[in-house]
């Protein structure tokens, strides 16, 4: 049930948002590595294919990345206010946004797709399998945004295991089906499959992701405590609403095309390289993903209760959160660096004997973890910003470590000098490094204590 979260126990607040959001993240991770391994099956060349429509699929998602951000300091500042009729106007005019813009996501990415891949990667069985896996994500794109609107309306009242229940649920269901869609025959249980390939992991998806958006409009229609949207609401529209999310969450969507833009830019040039390093940074990016969990719990968690606590104009509590969440981040991600450093190489061969991704992805794994150990700290001072909806701060950090830092960097280091590609790897460190030095500063200034949406 929505809970408020300006009251009680500080560490027991942030942590009953964070562990359940650890849990359906973790879940959620678990299917990203599963997805990979049974990727991996096929050629390593499959997984380079997937490696690079996710780098497209994630720069298109910055339209998703606007509306959201901004639902997130919106609905949680009145909820912290008490406004609960603007609370479900919100979460309705949020969901109607996100399919909106999905529709456009969907016209830009059937035009653009295939010579993007082109521009990527020449090797026609990388491009094939990217074609195969992403034509399948695209059409149901609506669905994929609409679906974390659910989760956002929910987390963002205090109702902190619901939708992670749902993502663990709509996770599990992905795994069980990746296997029966790719394979004729899947290995261990002795039992047909669909045959479809690299398609078959993106089919699987969709169909998860559609069984979890019904879940999560059946909830909120049901209604949980005060929140309750109804049918006529999403067909109504209400600007003043709508020009918030739009102008809160456009420098936040600025600052993710702007990283994600950078990341294209890093996979174009890992791709100078050969396709085994495409291979090796799909791997990577999957296994990152396991830093996340602890970072986005906290992250999300953090922000929500900043959101609440400015609501209610309780500063204080609101900046003591996020200096929480960041020593809790710090002693999560520690356990993360040991654990990515004992035996790198067998993480990689878990989805593929390839020597040569094995070697590069052993060497990034190692210094990946260090680098999230710093994202730990920026994106815990960042969860600031979010639950203010003072975006502009993160949208100028991604600037700093991304475009004034990594991406000369990697130029030098890829085209003007040719170094070694492990040089190319020390990038995202350096830009991390950028990153906290920025959001430190703009976080100790406190200019966020005083920025409302409301």
């Amino acid at each position: 049930m929505p809970k408020d979260l300006t009251e009680g126990n500080l560490s027991r607040n942030l942590l009953y948002m964070a562990l359940p959001t650890m849990g359906g993240f973790a879940v959620q991770i678990l299917y990203d590595i599963v997805d990979m391994f049974w990727i991996g099956k096929i050629s390593s060349r499959a997984i380079a294919g997937v490696a690079v429509f996710s780098a497209i699929f994630w720069l298109i998602s910055v339209l998703n990345e606007i509306i959201g951000t901004g639902s997130v300091s919106m609905i949680s500042q009145a909820y912290g206010a008490k406004d609960y009729e603007r609370v479900n106007r919100t979460i309705e005019q949020t969901i109607v946004f996100k399919i909106f813009v999905a529709l456009i996501a969907v016209v830009l990415l059937i035009i653009f797709l295939k010579p993007l891949m082109v521009f990527f990667s020449k090797d026609e069985e990388v491009i094939t399998a990217g074609l195969d896996y992403g034509y399948w994500r695209i059409f149901f794109l609506p669905i994929f945004f609409a679906t974390y609107s659910t989760y956002t309306a929910l987390r963002t009242t205090g109702e902190s295991k619901l939708p992670n229940i749902m993502m663990a649920v709509g996770a599990i269901m992905n795994m069980v089906l990746d296997p029966i869609f790719m394979f004729e025959r899947v290995a261990g249980l002795n039992i047909r499959g669909l045959g479809l390939g690299v398609k078959g992991a993106a089919i699987a998806t969709v169909v998860s992701s559609s069984a979890v958006f019904v879940w999560g409009l059946i909830v909120l229609f049901k209604g949980q405590g005060v929140i309750r949207i109804t049918l006529r609401g999403l067909f109504k529209l209400d600007w003043s609403i709508d020009k918030k999310l739009l102008t809160v969450g456009l420098p936040s969507g600025v600052e993710m095309l702007l990283r994600n833009l950078s990341s294209m830019i890093m996979v174009k040039l890992f791709g100078m390289y050969g396709s085994t390093m495409l291979a090796a940074i799909g791997i990577v990016d999957r296994m990152m993903g396991l830093a996340f969990v602890p970072l986005m719990g906290f992250s999300i968690g953090a922000s929500t209760i900043v959101g609440q606590c400015l609501g209610a104009n309780k500063i204080e509590r609101a900046e003591k959160t996020v200096l929480l969440a960041a020593l809790y981040n710090a002693l999560f991600l520690s356990a993360f660096v040991v654990l990515a450093n004992i035996s790198p190489r067998l993480l990689i061969e878990f989805f593929t004997r390839d020597p040569n991704v094995v070697h590069e992805g052993a060497f990034a794994i190692r210094l990946g973890s260090w680098v999230m150990l710093i994202a730990g700290f920026s994106i815990s001072l960042m969860s600031a910003f979010f639950g203010a909806g003072y975006t502009k701060a993160a949208m100028f950090s991604s600037i700093v470590g991304r475009w004034f830092i990594q991406v000369p960097y990697s130029v030098l280091v890829a085209i003007v000098l040719k170094l070694p590609i492990k040089y190319l790897w020390f990038s995202f460190l350096i830009a991390e490094i950028g990153e906290i030095s920025y959001a430190s500063i703009v976080f100790f200034k406190g200019k966020w204590k005083s920025y409302r949406v409301i």
